[in-house]
């Protein structure tokens, strides 16, 4: 028997996986799609918030703060792209101005370090590109920017290179307690397990339903729909930039990503969970809203546009912790903004209940805590000479757009978690994130992940199961 199920490959998830791998323990995690980070976690706005946001003693304010002192050191052991750039939030009047206020309170009560409101003359040598009707903004120092799907990865690595477990396409189909544990029914067999953790994103609720918890919570799928701009716009702001938050959230964003892009959005709707596609009405309505912050915004160097969903509860917090009426099951349920702050001190508080549940807490001596990866375009040309020396295949150039060679893509499908889709490759050496967003690399990527993972042209999607590249030969039996 296993000691801990986790099911849901997000960041949470993830991250939990990451935690429990520092003890002695048989730990499962269990996603249904074909790699981790797929859902909310590879489609939102990358940001680690300050943490000025939450309402002052709720978990969701702890969380926060805490988290953004943890991604910053979990990015410096773990070799994740992270940059703290800080934010601001802008005002256009006396009201916005009063929200500003009410907003500085709140983050001073939460413990976000450095806040301060800066007047017109500063913030515009802050940020030039401003509206010029911007009168103040909210500067939060310790904001920052990440790549989400590689707090991910890189926690859920290092996870199984410790000894921890992951299945993929690895669909939960019923949850039953026993007189010991618990059973978790997949499509791939049945596993057993002291512990449960929920970390299903937006299907939570569901997973929650099974266990046999009356519906205490619902999930409603937010989705937000983005631009992202070519490197060529990376001067258009040095910080992310929030306008006033509204009852629909923190509002349509302008920021720069850590590979040099910058993101734009998003919009808040009801969707249809599973449902990822964009609409002209809500990127409308963020290229309307976005102008109003940054009028310089130029929307012709949109490289691509893509949409995500956010779990929400309806309520003003997490869900986070053990059922009331399900003993061993466990939730991390509701995880909308700021979430993918949150995540790694949501793991460590739940890491903290179920040892106080009864999980034992002995040292893993394999615990792998620490994580370096070679980034050719990142490297000095003392650095590339000595990496072609060392590895031939690091001077061949896969991906142009992005400067990424054989040698990153073929390392990547070799790491604990292998890559068995396109965009999977690109989520952990961007290959095909460029302006060409994969036009000239993709069937290189292809060619090799079936070289080196021994799968047929046919088995490699685009992305999730069902997004096919190959069907089959276009011609068969020769030349005529």
């Amino acid at each position: 028997m296993l000691d801990v199920i986790i099911i849901g490959g997000g960041v949470c998830g993830c991250s939990l996986l990451y935690e429990l791998s520092r003890y002695k323990l048989g730990t499962l995690l269990v996603e249904k799609e074909n790699d981790i980070a797929c859902g909310t976690t590879k489609a939102n706005s990358a940001i680690v918030h300050a943490g000025y946001d939450p309402e002052p003693g709720t978990e969701m304010a702890r969380f926060n703060v805490e988290g953004n002192a943890l991604i910053e050191q979990l990015s410096k052991d773990l070799d994740i792209m992270y940059k703290k750039i800080g934010s601001l939030v802008v005002g256009f009047d006396d009201d916005d101005r009063k929200s500003i206020e009410k907003l500085l309170e709140k983050g001073t009560k939460n413990g976000v370090p450095g806040l301060k409101i800066i007047e017109t003359e500063a913030l515009f040598k802050m940020e030039p590109n401003l509206s010029r009707d911007v009168k103040c903004a909210l500067y939060a120092p310790s904001a920052g920017i990440v790549s989400p799907w590689e707090l991910a990865i890189a926690q859920a690595e290092c996870a199984v290179e410790g000894g921890a477990k992951i299945e993929l396409e690895c669909v939960v189909a019923g949850i039953k307690k026993e007189k010991e544990g618990w059973t978790v029914s997949t499509n791939k067999g049945d596993f057993k397990a002291r512990f449960v953790v929920n970390a299903a994103g937006v299907n939570s609720d569901l997973i929650s339903e099974m266990a046999g918890e009356s519906k205490h919570f619902s999930i409603t799928a937010k989705s937000g729909e983005y631009y992202i701009l070519d490197t060529t716009e990376s001067a258009l702001v040095s910080a992310v930039v929030f306008p006033c938050p509204s009852k629909l959230g923190k509002g349509v964003l302008v920021s720069p990503t850590v590979h040099g892009n910058i993101i734009v959005g998003p919009d808040s709707k009801d969707w249809a969970r599973g449902d990822f596609s964009t609409s002209a009405q809500g990127l409308d309505y963020v290229k309307k809203n976005a102008v109003r912050v940054v009028p310089s915004v130029n929307f012709r160097a949109s490289i691509r546009n893509f949409s995500g969903l956010r779990a929400d509860a309806g309520r003003e917090d997490f869900i986070v912790g053990e059922s009331k009426e399900c003993p061993g099951f466990f939730n991390i349920a509701g995880i909308k903004s700021p979430g993918l702050s949150s995540a790694p001190s949501i793991a460590r508080e739940v890491a903290k209940q179920l040892h106080a549940a009864g999980l034992e807490s002995k040292p893993n001596p394999a615990f792998v805590g620490k994580r370096r990866v070679r980034r050719f375009k990142e490297m000095s040309e003392a650095e590339k000479r000595a990496a072609v020396k060392e590895n031939p295949l690091y001077g061949t150039i896969v991906c142009r757009c992005e400067t990424v060679t054989e040698g990153e893509i073929v390392d990547a499908l070799k790491r604990p978690v292998p890559p068995r889709s396109l965009d999977a490759v690109k989520r952990r050496c961007t290959p095909g994130m460029g302006r060409c967003q994969g036009g000239f690399c993709g069937p290189r990527v292809l060619e090799l992940i079936q070289k080196h993972l021994g799968l047929k042209p046919e088995a490699i999607m685009k992305d999730r199961a069902g997004m096919f590249i190959v069907t089959g030969e276009t011609k068969q039996g020769g030349v005529r």
